[in-house]
């Protein structure tokens, strides 16, 4: 039998430094390097993802953007995709209420990131100042050159009331993540394909490899459908509870290496 393991990154692989130790790094490189097949579903892109996990040496393909999209480990290559429908509108709608967003876009076949720098909102300028080298920065001047290229993925930060009701708005219509953020507490409204989901993505993974079992470790609201869809699912000790409640079995915090633990404890059994 073979069994795909697949962690989230932030607040349960990564400490709440943002970083993997050392541990963490040579028990799964280890296991990988004696057959585990071993991936990540996160909400990063696959740039910030390749930063934080630098010390894991994944051979399989990652799952990024919440399952956008699974991209090939090394090249970035993508494999799967999903695409963002009424983008135009749906910014409209945002802005048109004050809330100024960023959009990811492909554009002239490279990933970007737009945002209005003098019109975003003080906890997303916050976030923004945390990705000023990165390549995929694009400042725009104006709501129109929100939707160049092809969009798939939008972000928002503001206050909770303010987004809310754009959250119940769309939630039926798109596959929305509504929650605050793990390290800032600010609050988040991500909003992307219906069809997108770190779910969907690891069991389009698992037949990608021909596996016959899921193993899925998380902590955060974004984790419930891969929970769902997993045989096993083991949330942190610092999961939010409606993440604890359907799991298999709680294991220690992020920042003890639990997953790592649990990995080194029960790979081989």
């Amino acid at each position: 039998m073979k069994t795909l393991y697949v962690s989230d990154l932030d607040k349960t692989l990564l400490r709440s430094s943002q970083t993997t130790s050392e541990f963490t790094n040579s028990v799964i490189n280890q296991l990988v390097s004696d057959g585990m097949i071993f991936s990540f579903a996160s909400a990063r892109s696959y740039v910030t993802m390749k930063n934080v996990a630098a010390g894991i040496d994944v051979k399989i393909p990652l799952i990024v953007y919440n399952g956008v999209f699974i991209v090939e480990n090394g090249t970035g290559r993508i494999l799967m995709s999903n695409s963002l429908p009424d983008t135009e509108k749906t910014v409209a709608d945002l802005t048109e209420n004050e809330i100024y967003p960023i959009v990811y876009s492909y554009i002239d076949g490279e990933e970007k990131f737009s945002y209005i720098p003098d019109r975003s909102s003080v906890p997303l300028r916050e976030f923004l100042n945390t990705r000023k080298d990165d390549v995929r920065n694009n400042p725009i001047n104006s709501v129109s050159d929100y939707c160049k290229g092809n969009p798939f993925y939008i972000t928002c930060i503001d206050d909770e009331e303010k987004l809310r009701p754009f959250y119940e708005k769309y939630k039926s219509k798109y596959n929305c993540v509504f929650q605050r953020d793990s390290y800032s507490n600010e609050q988040w409204l991500e909003i992307l394909p219906a069809c997108a989901s770190k779910a969907n993505a690891v069991l389009k993974l698992k037949d990608m490899l021909d596996c016959d079992k899921i193993v899925v470790f998380g902590d955060g609201i974004n984790d419930i459908e891969m929970f769902r869809v997993a045989d096993e699912c083991y949330a942190v000790e610092n999961a939010v509870d409606e993440l604890k409640d359907i799991a298999t079995g709680i294991i220690g915090c992020n920042d003890d290496d639990s997953v790592a633990k649990w990995l080194l404890e029960n790979y081989n059994k």
